[in-house]
This record gives C-alpha cells, structure tokens and sequence, in this order.
C-alpha cells in the first residue's frame, strides 16, 4: 500500500511484440476495394478509433463510417442502421459495441487486441474490491472487460469522466475508480472526490517521462504540449491541454501554436495532420530515466488491427477459419453492463441538451 493510492499496485502488464502492418500501393488498393465490396455485401459499417492504422481510419470515413475515441464510437454504433458493425480497436471497444447492440453482428479484425488496462483488471478481483467497500459507488474506465462494466455502477471515458466524477461527488458519494490510477488520480485532483484508486496503467501512456518532456520543450519553446490524462502527474503537470483524444485533436486544429508535442499515442497523428496539415507534430519522450518502454509511443495491441486481416473476417463464412471475430457476451453480463454504459450516455444526451444532471 502507499499513502497516494491505497489499493495494492498491480503487477505490470507485457505488451506483445509491435508488429505493425505494411502495405504496398497496389494491394492497399486490391484490399480497400475488396473490404468495401464485402461491406457493403453483409450490411457492414466501420468504426475506427484514433490509435489504429492510417488505412483503418481512412477506410472508415471512405464508407460512411465513424473515426473518434470510444465514446463516439459508442453513440455511432448504436445510431447506425447497419447490421454488422465492425469496430476497428482493443477488444473492450468491440465488446462495449455488443453490449449496446445485442441483436447486431459484432466483429473485430483481431480479437487478441487486448489492453492493459483491461487486462490489470479481471473481474473477479474487482468484485472482491467493490465488496470490500459497499459504501461507495464503482466508477469504470469504458477500457474493462464487459463482466467489470457490469458490476460497476457507472462506465466513463475520459472525455467525460471528470464532469461524471464532480457530479457524483456534489451529491455527496464515495468512489471506487478502476482501472487506470493515472486518469483517477487526475479525475480525483480537479473533482475533489473521495476516491480509492485500482492500479491499473496504459503501457503506453505511462511510457511518458516529465524530464525529458521539458528537454524537448526547450528545444521547441513555441510547441503547446498535449497529454492525455492517462499519462503520470508528472506529465500531465507540463501539459497546455489535457484531455481525450478528441479534445486533443480539436487543440491542435484550434491552437495557434506552429508545434505541439503530444503525449498520447501517435495513431492520432493522422487525425490532427488532417486538420491541421501545417502544423509540425512531435512525440512526447518515452526515454530518459526510469524507461522500460517496450511499447513507447504506440499500442501494440491496436497495431493488430489491419486491412488484410479485415478482409479475411469478411470473407470467412461464419463458424470458417476466421469465425472467431465475431463478439460474443452472455446475456445476464450484457444487460448489466448496458446499465452503466447507457447512464454515461444519457447524461451526456442531457449535457447536450443542457438539461439538468441525472441522477446517481
């Protein structure tokens, strides 16, 4: 135990080898054709998150699909008539997809697209951590399992979680916050909630190092430095903006800074030269002292995610070789989960609509 977080720290998660998929112009070409052809064939839509593939990303906006963070993946998903949905990601976007459209076909192109966060929090164990403490309500990271968001009270993501967290604070409750002790420990400092903590981290978030973030600040005095907040406080100290992915992105279009050091993973890189192709984009450091990077700017697990391995869900009759894909969750889980994925959802319907908070 320590004073900072007062839940046993969690045994480090290793990441698989990066293996990342490349691509020659002419089979890029044959497999985009083919995937859209397939797409369009079995109904499909694709949803991409920010940290896979510039292919993936692009291959999702050619054909009416949804490239942003897991939240608005979420809400793309389950608005979308398709019947299939292919979502583009780490295994617990996929699931979180299933959870809010049961009767749709859920597939993924590599369903060993795990995440740490998910994988330092098995469900038994967080359980065993929520009965611990009857007397607070659980708020989960949307990076769980579906078995986690069904036993906790609320799901969040970070675009959200801290307005979520301040809300649930004001009406006088106690939290558990699983998994991520990086963007609790950030929700907990700007919400002044009372929280315990999970230790769980992102591999490649936790990469980051302050020291040699201000190395690099010298060198580039005119760059605003962005940071996601599941990096460590340290970091997130240096930082011009914290936020989400997306709230990161919008920075980079909206800032007038000519160069932005970016403390996320890099997948994001091809978004913002989207937005702001003239703007000059820098990795914040994952060397310096204390670095046992093996992930460092990118996540090994959204790297499993790739144009031939999308063709081949697509081709594969289901119960064939590539039949595995497709996202599967028992029922009695699914529901509860559903409960507190959609109170995430509903309060920021009425955010929106600038209605009064829901209730607990």
């Amino acid at each position: 135990m320590n004073t900072v977080f007062p839940v046993p720290l969690k045994p480090v998660i290793q990441p698989p080898a990066m293996v990342e998929e490349t691509l020659g112009v002419e089979e890029r070409v044959t497999l985009k054709a083919r995937i859209k052809t397939l797409m369009a064939q079995q109904d499909a839509v694709l949803v991409a998150h920010y940290y896979t593939s510039a292919d993936l990303q692009d291959l999702a906006e050619e054909t009416g699909g949804c490239v942003s963070d897991s939240l608005e993946m979420a809400r793309f998903g389950h608005a979308h008539p398709a019947k299939t949905l292919i979502v583009a990601g780490v295994k617990v976007m996929g699931e979180t997809a299933k959870i809010l459209n049961p009767e749709k076909r859920v597939v993924m192109p590599d369903l060993q697209a795990d995440c740490s966060l998910d994988l330092a929090c098995p469900a038994d164990e967080f359980a065993a951590f929520c009965d611990a403490h009857p007397d607070r309500l659980s708020v989960v990271y949307a990076n769980t399992s579906a078995a986690v968001k069904a036993r906790a009270d609320w799901v969040v993501t970070s675009g959200i979680a801290a307005r979520i967290v301040k809300h649930l604070h004001r009406q006088g409750h106690k939290l558990l916050w699983a998994p991520d002790r990086h963007l609790g420990d950030y929700v907990q400092r700007i919400s002044g909630a009372d929280m315990l903590l999970w230790q769980g981290s992102c591999v490649v978030h936790e990469a980051f190092k302050a020291e040699a973030l201000k190395k690099l600040h010298l060198d580039y005095p005119n760059a605003a430095v962005l940071v996601h907040p599941e990096s460590p406080e340290s970091v997130i100290a240096l930082a011009d903006v914290v936020g989400s992915t997306t709230q990161l992105i919008e920075a980079v279009r909206t800032l007038p800074n000519p160069e932005f050091i970016v403390a996320t993973d890099n997948g994001i890189f091809h978004k913002m030269r989207a937005v702001a192709s003239g703007k000059i984009l820098l990795e914040a450091p994952t060397a310096g002292e204390g670095a046992t990077c093996t992930s460092c700017a990118h996540c090994p697990w959204m790297a499993m995610n790739g144009l031939r391995k999308l063709a081949a869900v697509l081709e594969s009759s289901e119960g064939g070789k590539n039949g595995g894909n497709e996202i599967h969750i028992e029922e009695s889980i699914r529901a509860r989960a559903r409960l507190s994925i959609q109170k995430m959802l509903d309060f920021a319907a009425a955010e929106k609509a600038g209605q009064p908070p829901l209730g607990d």
